[in-house]
């Protein structure tokens, strides 16, 4: 976002997603995930749309059908479904916090369990070959182990080469060193560990400094007004929803974002 957004604006209109899903949300700029129940989608949240995420960041890492495709911290496995239908790729679903078993069952419930692999590994200790997989896609969870100075380097391990990484992971639009440390409305909800996240610039750098890939960072373009609109969409009136709500709120658009950061490793 290069202007500050008011967070509170709508970034698309409300409409029925395809099952008939009451309430369901559409968003004018990523066709694709507008195919999928919201409904759905809300069984499976654990935090902003990673749908819209996931098809923006697709940009930055195209995909052709039939790749080896890790997706990284996949969660309840939305972004992994997504991937295997719309793309017509391969997919490892891996999380380190949901039971692989509990993911596997939902792939096969959309007939996915030929070309979705669920895995429950730590990002930090990979349990696959070198060079297994043509691409690697991580949203919203780089933030739990990307600031380590090890973790692209052991990313790239497991990448071909000449393969893309992308990820999705929350940001804020200005140093924290600038702001003269974590802004009050941000820190009375997620605390010390907003210092994972660096604003885009911060990223390039950081990616470049390694010399392993080459990169593109960027802001998400309306990310905090997706992220307040879904949020207010999936609360179920826990003190954790309302308080992210209040944060966004009282954020209106200023700073937090999400950064949205690609690279190639060299063939």
């Amino acid at each position: 976002m290069s202007e500050s957004r008011d967070a509170s604006s709508p970034s698309g209109e409300e409409g029925a997603a395809v099952g008939g899903s009451a309430g369901a949300l559409t968003h004018p700029r990523f066709p694709l995930a507008n195919q999928y129940d919201a409904g759905w989608l809300r069984e499976l949240d654990m935090g902003p749309n990673p749908l819209w995420m996931l098809e923006d960041l697709l940009a930055d890492v195209p995909l052709r059908p039939g790749m080896r495709v890790l997706d990284l911290g996949c969660g309840r496995g939305a972004t992994s479904a997504f991937l295997a239908e719309q793309l017509g790729v391969e997919v490892w679903a891996v999380d380190l916090w949901i039971d692989a078993d509990e993911n596997a069952r939902r792939f096969a419930e959309r007939g996915l369990d030929d070309r979705v692999h669920a895995v429950q590994a730590d990002a930090r200790a990979l349990p696959f070959d070198d060079d297994a997989f043509d691409a690697i896609v991580c949203i919203d969870s780089y933030e739990y182990f990307g600031t380590d100075v090890r973790a692209l380097p052991a990313l790239l391990r497991v990448l071909a080469p000449g393969g893309r990484i992308g990820v999705a992971t929350p940001s804020i639009r200005r140093e924290l060193r600038e702001l003269g440390g974590i802004p009050s409305h941000i820190r009375e909800v997620v605390g010390w560990e907003a210092l994972a996240w660096p604003t885009a610039d911060s990223w390039r750098f950081l990616w470049e400094q390694t010399g392993l890939t080459d990169v593109v960072a960027r802001e998400q373009e309306g990310a905090a007004a997706d992220w307040l609109r879904w949020t207010r969409f999936t609360a179920s009136g826990s003190a954790d929803s309302d308080a992210v709500i209040r944060m966004l709120e009282a954020d209106a658009g200023e700073l937090l974002t999400f950064a949205l950061v690609a690279g190639t490793k060299p063939a």
